[in-house]
């Protein structure tokens, strides 16, 4: 049976697109965002906008690839106690 937390991590896979492709000149970045994003700078950002990226693109690319992320971790997690 599924459950109102189910609903809302399937809405969130559903949002987040996270297989998506991403956009050419921006894989670097996303990477970073998925595998060190305490290490994400102003400077990083200041260099995707300068490559021609507005910041909604910006914006949208990073929360798709944190949440993508995200869910990639609790599915692990749910593998390993499941």
């Amino acid at each position: 049976m599924a459950t109102r937390y189910d609903d809302a991590v399937e809405r969130l896979r559903l949002a987040a697109r996270p297989d998506r492709a991403a956009p050419a000149g921006m894989e670097g970045y996303l990477r970073r965002v998925r595998e060190r994003a305490y290490d994400v700078t102003d400077g990083d950002v200041d260099e995707l906008r300068e490559a021609g990226f507005s910041e909604d693109e910006i914006f949208e690319q990073t929360v798709a690839a944190a949440v993508g992320e995200g869910l990639r971790r609790l599915d692990a997690a749910l593998r390993v106690l499941g």
